[in-house]
């Protein structure tokens, strides 16, 4: 039962110390080897995954001897079981951490077609400034048109002609 719970104080060292040195572990281990292990601890042999299964094989391993009143193969077979589960939830929690779903950044492309308001008039020789809406967010362009436009009117993008100017049209209703 020693043995047991030294496995699962072990893996829950090995955890915390590649919770405090992520990275820094593989990086020492593969420079030490001359790369040998080149991706050998991402994925499913990560540490964490390896402190998972050793905390389980033991602590699961430990309460099965102690609670009943098998023998050692049948308690540590049993803790491997409990090890293979936390090891495939470790992996499979890792990977949706590591997973980055976020919504594509809005380009200048995104805004054609969208409305806007004009906050400052726009000449039809020179920029003026409108307010859009881009990603949920309210943002001033400066804007170009052919046609003079008033402040306050409506406007639809016609295109962009930089990441902070766009050219414009008037609505006409």
């Amino acid at each position: 039962m020693t043995v047991l719970l030294g496995l699962g104080i072990a893996g829950i060292v090995l955890l915390v110390l590649s919770l405090i040195f992520d990275g820094i572990l593989e990086g020492l281990l593969g420079d030490a080897l001359g790369g040998l292990l080149n991706g050998f601890f991402d994925g499913l042999l990560s540490l964490p995954v390896i402190a998972g299964f050793l905390s389980m094989l033991g602590f699961g391993g430990a309460i099965v001897l102690g609670t009943t009143g098998v023998g050692t193969p049948l308690a540590v077979t049993a803790g491997a079981a409990a090890g293979v589960v936390a090891a495939w939830l470790t992996w499979k929690f890792s990977q949706a951490l590591m997973r980055d779903q976020t919504t594509a950044t809005p380009r200048g492309d995104d805004l054609v077609g969208t409305s806007g308001s004009v906050v400052t008039p726009i000449p039809a020789d020179g920029y003026g400034e409108v307010l859009l809406r881009l990603a949920g967010q309210t943002v001033k362009f400066a804007a170009k048109s052919a046609v003079p436009v008033e402040r306050g009117a409506e406007i639809w993008v016609e295109g962009t002609l930089s990441t902070t100017s766009v050219t414009v049209r008037p609505v006409e209703r």
